[in-house]
């Protein structure tokens, strides 16, 4: 006897088969809830506008940072010269360019590099704990209580402005202690979870652990440490150059273009408002980035809405 005889139709007598659905990744979830986020989005075409201006401003300049115009010596803005000259002749439109591209390598090697120093120290110190825990504790308490600006600024000063080693001790003196202290608070508690003890007792070393299992997990913090890193670096190179003991000539930062700028804000106020405006959009880009992520990240922010 079949269905149709009994007046059973084969479509209400079969159950619904459940439909195969795709799960979203971790990933995508945390793209839709920073796209969603109206800062970040102003934020991120700021950077990528700063960036072009930072690699093809040179370009489109007809002068280099270097070269001299003694027929237009601290002139303003013009047609020929578009953000005018200093006192030298240089075309300023070119030094702000090549100053934010120097100003943007050296916060981006800086925030790496704090970024990874203090994330490794901080998660061994909580994993290893015993002897290594309390040194590596007692370097970082130490780190936090003297002047490190004052190193730093005799350190450069020495270097000669070489903003490479300015780039490496702000790694190593001043930039990863204060990221460190807080992961090793965090991984405190990471270390004592089911999988941290699952991977011991599978007889995986201390360091894969900490590599494989505990960072992997303060990935969010990590983001956005990096991002905030970017904003420290910035401002620190450009209160070193701006007191004369960061990057020097014939290299240029924004922060020396602002520290030579202040000096003829009177006479030449756009030899300070140009890497000004430069500085001020980096820096509000960059934290309105680390809101937007910080958002995405967290599961119990309601700012990024529901994915």
């Amino acid at each position: 006897m079949s269905l149709e005889s009994i007046g059973v139709s084969p479509e209400i007598a079969e159950p619904e088969r459940p439909r195969n659905r795709k799960r979203t990744s971790m990933l995508t979830l945390y793209t839709r809830r920073f796209l969603r986020n109206r800062g970040a989005l102003i934020g991120i075409v700021i950077l990528a506008l700063l960036v072009l201006f930072a690699i093809l401003g040179p370009l489109l300049s007809p002068y280099s940072h270097t070269d001299l115009d003694f027929l237009a010596l601290r002139k303003g803005p013009s047609a020929e010269h578009w953000f005018g000259t200093n006192g030298s002749g240089n075309d300023n439109f070119a030094q702000v360019a090549v100053g934010l591209q120097r100003s943007m390598m050296i916060a981006a090697l800086v925030a790496i590099g704090t970024t990874v120093v203090s994330a490794i120290v901080g998660a061994t110190a909580a994993y290893f704990g015993g002897r290594y825990e309390k040194v590596m504790l007692a370097i970082i308490h130490f780190m936090m209580v003297i002047p490190n600006f004052l190193i730093l600024a005799m350190i450069s000063n020495d270097a000669g402005g070489n903003w490479l080693v300015i780039s490496l001790v702000m790694i190593f003196v001043v930039g990863w202690f204060f990221p460190a202290r807080i992961i090793w608070t965090l991984s405190l508690s990471i270390r004592e979870r089911e999988y941290v003890h699952a991977a011991r007792y599978a007889g995986l070393s201390g360091m894969r652990i900490v590599l494989r299992h505990m960072l992997p997990n303060i990935g969010s913090l990590l983001v956005i440490n990096f991002t905030l890193g970017v904003v420290s670096a910035v401002l620190t190179e450009t209160a070193l150059s701006f007191l004369g003991f960061g990057v020097k000539l014939p290299d240029v930062s924004l922060g020396a273009l602002i520290g030579y700028g202040s000096s003829t804000l009177v006479s030449a106020p756009w030899l300070f408002y140009f890497p000004a405006a430069a500085l001020t959009l980096l820096t509000v880009s960059m934290a309105l980035i680390a809101d937007g992520l910080r958002d995405a990240l967290d599961p119990t922010s309601a700012a990024g809405g529901r994915a």
